[in-house]
């Protein structure tokens, strides 16, 4: 499954309900023991667009990884993909798919594009 960030402003309200989203979408993934993946901008975990954008995706960042130590006794993952503005949702299917696919790799950020070159990671 992937679950792709709503874009949200810093209304607490806002990153609230994208937060719910995205639990009860993670619970129904788990449930049926399916592999998640959390799509997010890159400079939403850098905080760079803002206090509620940076509030959701640092949020599905430690979502994936509490869930990754969930899943992996019953063989699913979960995972995140930092994109940049011009990366195309192809592309990202393309790589969501490897993830979701491999149960080698959990808990971990792929990024895709270049605006984490050069900063400070989460």
């Amino acid at each position: 499954m992937i679950h792709w960030a709503p874009e949200v402003g810093d209304d607490w309200g806002e990153v609230l309900t994208a937060l719910t989203g995205a639990f009860e979408a993670s619970r129904a993934a788990a449930q049926a023991r399916e592999s998640i993946v959390y799509v997010v901008h890159n400079d939403d975990l850098l905080g760079r667009r803002g206090a509620g954008k940076a509030m959701l995706a640092t949020g599905l960042l430690s979502a994936a990884r509490t869930a990754a130590l969930e899943g992996v006794k019953d063989g699913w993952t979960a995972n995140v993909i930092a994109v940049s503005n011009e990366v195309d949702r192809e592309q990202v299917a393309h790589w969501a798919g490897q993830l979701i696919e491999s149960a080698d790799v959990t808990g971990e950020v792929l990024r895709i594009g270049p605006d984490h070159i050069g900063k400070a990671l989460p």
